[in-house]
């Protein structure tokens, strides 16, 4: 299984509440991943107008922003950790499928930069946008 199959069945199936909400990748490359969450009744955040939960979009940025790094891993035991994250709400997504786009901004030695978009499949229309900083320690720099 070579390594972006394996980021996209550890989005997919390590995570439990990945499973729980049915996140799939639709998209792993170097550099860029986009992951699809459906709507359901699990991310609903206001009963009163059925919008989507403030707490998993930020959830689900943060995913694609730290994964879109683990398509740098040199190695399976390499891992990465939020440093920070910031999440900006444009508009409220309407009561269907998202999509969550991952990109590189800046890659150094230890730290990477990440921007992500939340969008509905077709649409220019940015819903959440974010730019995420993580740690990431590599294998080889344990020694």
């Amino acid at each position: 299984m070579d390594k972006l199959a394996i980021i996209k069945s550890a989005v997919e199936q390590l995570v439990p509440i990945h499973k729980v909400l049915g996140i799939e990748v639709s998209e792993v490359s170097e550099e860029k991943i986009i992951i699809k969450i459906p709507f359901s009744d699990l991310v609903i955040g206001d009963a009163r107008s059925n919008r989507w939960h403030g707490g998993i979009l930020a959830m689900i940025m943060d995913v694609a922003g730290g994964m879109v790094g683990a398509t740098t891993f040199d190695s399976f035991n390499d891992k990465i950790t939020t440093i920070d994250l910031r999440v900006d709400y444009l508009e409220a997504p309407a009561t269907e499928d998202l999509y969550i786009e991952g990109e590189i901004v800046r890659l150094g030695n230890r730290i990477l930069v990440s921007k992500m978009k939340a969008y509905h499949k077709g649409s220019s229309n940015i819903l959440v946008e974010g730019k995420g900083v993580y740690y990431i320690l590599r294998e080889k720099d344990k020694k």
